[in-house]
């Protein structure tokens, strides 16, 4: 049932086609090669316009870094809405090698993911840090003959060492996608300590890239001194789409290169100069942050809060209480509760910018020179999540699917009423959620079922449903008949027959 191209010459569709190249007249590196959007401080993508140039240069040298030949296999698992999906598709494909692209359904799920792992047999893979985290929580054992890539996020050096420890090299890799994917790459080794609260350094520069950590008046500061991290080089791309005004003030007249016309990438992130010459990610001259690989401006979000009638002041972090899970938190004064404030932040954002949590507080707490103390602000209890009042779970299925929403959300207890995305579950937990009942109950829910039954006590029935599915109708009758038989006891809606 798949279509096949067939390429061989003697086909119809190739016959008296010449054997060589296409003569491609007037195309040249600087001619777009994609454009690919990514979010905005006001809540508009921005799209950044990639050139050829910038995608054979990291092409070539992810080549040098990882290696790559035709018997080499790499197990895709990023959407194509990253870029760094043109690494793992188009790779493999110049070198002759073999992509494996996995579904996302597989690729989130840690026990699916794992066993991918063991069926192809992938000799590169390249996944964010919480991927790694996810097969590394689910006791994978590893691939000895896999060289693995890691970006997106900061790269905590305890998560490195038990990566390495399971493949057979590991590369830790950062870039924004103005630069064009990946711009700098550090080796890990097996005594590769953490730097900057635990994290892994981002090492080099790769092939034709030039990196820059400068003050605020654009000059090269000393090793060991934070600043901006400014890119130049060949993987610098034309800038945003239509937004002129956007791409002068990101994008401007390098310096230091003494090619006429080049320019380096503000980042805004901090970055410093290790001795050993290479780079410490330091974090951000802004408020934007990665959280599940999005980029999100803080801003929009607390903007959107101001909004809201009993809303007098707000602030918004990405927190990780819990290693490998970042979580947005909304800091409210005012007398909003979470459930109506992330009923109003759904109409107004995409689900993966609306807060999983809602702190109300009286006052938000100050520096002694009267800035808002970020550090001390409160991690999220109990009453911070958008749950309804509590109804104890009924039956078998009810009760299971509490506990395992109670683990994977991180909340006390769940009731049969609570909304999961409510609770802070978000599609990744969802996936989880999928494979947990799969492992627990025995039941292949749909990713789906979780979105059109998000209450407990409807996604139960859901499960419900597929398992009487598995009943033949005669079955079913009888069970009915018994059922209806005097003195039988009545079985709860949620309960499995039998």
């Amino acid at each position: 049932g798949v279509p096949v191209l067939e390429m061989d010459a003697d086909t119809p569709e190739w016959a008296g086609r010449p054997a060589t190249n296409p003569a491609v007249e007037g195309l040249t590196p600087a001619h777009l090669a994609y454009v690919i959007y990514t979010s905005g401080s006001t809540g508009r993508p921005k799209g950044v316009a990639v050139p050829h140039r910038g995608v054979v240069n990291l092409l070539r040298s992810m080549r040098d870094t990882v290696g790559m030949e035709p018997a080499d296999r790499l197990l895709a698992v990023t959407t194509y809405a990253f870029d760094i999906s043109v690494l793992e598709i188009f790779l493999p494909l110049l070198h002759g090698a073999r992509t494996i692209v996995l579904p996302r359904e597989r690729s989130a799920d840690p026990a699916a993911l794992a066993e991918a792992i063991r069926t192809y047999a992938p000799t590169v893979m390249q996944a964010t840090p919480a991927t790694w985290r996810m097969l590394v929580s689910a006791e994978w054992e590893g691939a000895p003959q896999m060289r693995a890539l890691c970006g997106g996020e900061a790269l905590p050096a305890e998560l490195a060492s038990a990566v390495r420890s399971r493949v057979g090299g590991l590369w830790n890799v950062y870039g924004p996608t103005e630069t064009t994917i990946w711009s700098t790459s550090e080796a890990v080794g097996g005594d590769s300590a953490g730097t900057v609260g635990g994290q892994v350094a981002i090492g080099r520069p790769v092939a034709n890239t030039r990196v820059y950590v400068l003050d605020a008046a654009g000059e090269p500061v000393p090793v060991g001194v934070a600043g901006e991290l400014c890119i130049g080089g060949a993987g610098v791309v034309r800038g945003y789409l239509g937004r002129p005004g956007q791409t002068a003030e990101r994008f401007v007249a390098d310096p230091f290169g003494g090619e006429p016309g080049a320019r380096l990438y503000r980042t805004g992130d901090l970055a410093r100069w290790r001795p050993d010459g290479t780079l410490e990610f330091v974090g951000r001259t802004d408020f934007q942050v990665k959280v599940r690989g999005f980029r999100i401006e803080l801003g929009e979000i607390e903007a959107r809060l101001a909004e809201h009638a009993d809303v007098r002041q707000a602030v918004v972090l990405a927190r990780e209480d819990v290693p490998g899970d970042v979580r947005l938190v909304a800091y409210v004064v005012g007398d909003a509760d979470a459930e109506s404030l992330r009923a109003h932040l759904s109409t107004a954002l995409p689900e993966y910018m609306v807060p999983a949590a809602y702190v109300r507080l009286e006052a938000l707490p100050l520096t002694p020179n009267g800035k808002l103390d970020r550090k001390a602000l409160p991690a999220p209890e109990g009453d911070a999540y958008a749950s309804r009042e509590y109804e104890a779970p009924v039956g078998k299925i009810e009760e299971g699917l509490a506990e395992i929403w109670t683990e994977l959300l991180r909340v006390e207890r769940v009731g049969r009423r609570d909304h999961f995305f409510d609770l802070g579950g978000h599609s990744l937990l969802a996936l989880q959620v999928v494979s947990r009942v799969r492992e627990v109950m025995g039941v292949e829910l749909p990713l789906a079922a979780v979105f059109d039954n998000p209450v407990l006590a409807a996604l139960g029935e859901r499960i419900l449903e597929l398992r009487l599915a598995r009943f033949d109708p005669e079955t079913l009758a009888r069970l009915a008949q018994l059922v209806r038989q005097p003195g039988a006891e009545t079985v709860p809606a949620t309960e499995e027959p039998g």
